[in-house]
């Protein structure tokens, strides 16, 4: 089950505090990142949540676990991982250069956490944004 802060479900970027989830909570906070990927089975079945909804309010937390920012889901779409799309890799925010490169990231990334997907794995992708900004974003 994920976290709860203020009443909301409450999550993070990646899957543990440091450098990329600083740089991916700043995108964010800056307007930069309004879209981010999960998988469908560890981060949604796994844990016993339901994918997002449009309006959904949840808690954005930072490196050390307190609530960076409120968002609002925007849009969800489940993807087989070969079917997301460019217009999504771009909302990532995160400099991607062709939707290729998006995949060869995001499966590298999954690998480290110790998912190996292919291409039908359901992905989550999640559009979202900043309500309000509860820390400094200099």
């Amino acid at each position: 089950m994920w976290s709860r802060a203020e009443g909301l479900r409450a999550w993070a970027f990646a899957d543990r505090p440091g450098p990329l989830r600083r740089r991916l909570t700043t995108l964010a906070l800056s307007g930069s990142k309004v879209a981010t990927a999960g998988l469908w089975e560890q981060g949604y079945v796994d844990e016993g949540e339901v994918i997002e909804e449009v309006g959904e309010r949840q808690a954005l937390l930072d490196d050390d676990g307190g609530v960076a920012a409120i968002i609002e889901i925007t849009r969800v779409e489940t993807l087989g991982f070969s079917a997301v799309t460019w217009e999504f890799a771009q909302a990532e925010g995160e400099g991607f250069r062709s939707i290729e490169d998006w995949r060869e990231r995001h499966r590298a990334f999954f690998a480290e956490c110790g998912v190996d997907v292919d291409e039908e794995t359901p992905i989550v992708c999640v559009w979202f944004r900043v309500l309000e900004t509860r820390i400094p974003t200099d």
